[in-house]
């Protein structure tokens, strides 16, 4: 039974949880042979200069360099203004580099939120499963035969129920329990946001690029940048938080290193509870506090 020690009625456990140390050393081993990769290493090299010139524009916005305060650290033509501008410039160029380059699939997922809600095409909806296929359930999925998937997909079933196309449904749930249907009302934040953070992306270009340090407002530029941020951070977080919910429930694979421990462990009696956390669920806690109580 799913958060109990015991396996799923298929055999299924979720992974064990590992000490804090050896689960450092998977991260790393994870993070080196994504890194290796040339998508991993751009990918790496932009987050850097994110983390260094936010870094160096946040320490100069609190006066932490005094010495470039001349005349006053206000003057317009400080070093410290100056230096300001450079950072904020490519801040800007960087952060276009996500807002421009998904627009692609921004605008394609966009495209299919409109027909579906403005045409009621469920096609459309169907589309957009497929290609969020990591964390979005539509509704009546969670009826389907646990073992159908892109390899196994009957001929007479109720296709609203299925992605198209059909090859990119999800894989049957290791679990042998498929997660609840996804509220569509979250297909449409997580979309709309991307997009308001790609429009919100071109008016922060329009006053950086358009004006000058001289006559473009100051509060502008903090007000775009913590907006189109934000908006962005909360469309992830849904996609985030949904994508967990699904492996919850419906399992997540194993690695050999994990069959290993759970194998060991078991011959030791140590116990693993049967969940994504590896903990103790929060209902039951509550159960054995009132007990004792």
């Amino acid at each position: 039974m799913p958060g109990t020690v015991e396996p799923f009625d298929n055999g299924y456990h979720f992974p064990p949880k590992f000490k804090w140390q050896e689960s450092t050393v998977h991260v790393l081993a994870a993070f080196w042979k994504y890194f290796i990769t040339p998508t991993g290493f751009l990918v790496v090299i932009y987050c850097l200069n994110v983390v260094a010139w936010g870094a160096m524009i946040f320490f100069l916005l609190l006066n932490a360099a005094p010495a470039m305060c001349k005349p006053t650290c206000d003057d317009i033509d400080s070093p410290r203004r100056k230096w300001i501008e450079y950072d904020a410039q490519i801040l800007t160029a960087l952060f276009c580099v996500p807002a421009f380059g998904l627009v692609p699939w921004r605008f394609r997922d966009w495209y299919y939120v409109l027909k579906f809600r403005c045409l009621g095409d469920q096609l459309a909806i169907r589309k957009l499963a497929a290609f969020h296929n990591g964390w979005f359930r539509l509704r009546g999925s969670q009826e389907l035969a646990v073992d159908i998937g892109p390899d196994n997909i009957p001929p007479n079933i109720e296709k609203d129920r299925l992605p198209f196309p059909e090859t990119k449904m999800a894989n049957p749930p290791l679990t042998a329990v498929r997660a609840p249907a996804t509220a569509y009302w979250k297909m449409d934040f997580e979309v709309w946001s991307m997009v308001i953070n790609t429009f919100g992306q071109c008016a922060l270009c329009g006053i950086m690029w358009g004006m000058n340090r001289y006559n473009r407002p100051s509060w502008a530029t903090g007000f775009l940048v913590a907006f189109a941020s934000v908006v962005a951070m909360a469309g992830g977080y849904v996609e985030f938080s949904e994508g967990k919910k699904v492996k919850s429930v419906e399992g997540v694979p194993l690695k050999q290193r994990d069959q290993d421990r759970l194998a060991r462990d078991q011959e030791l009696g140590i116990p693993h509870y049967n969940n994504i956390k590896d903990k103790e669920p929060k209902q039951k806690k509550r159960k054995d506090k009132s007990s004792k109580a």
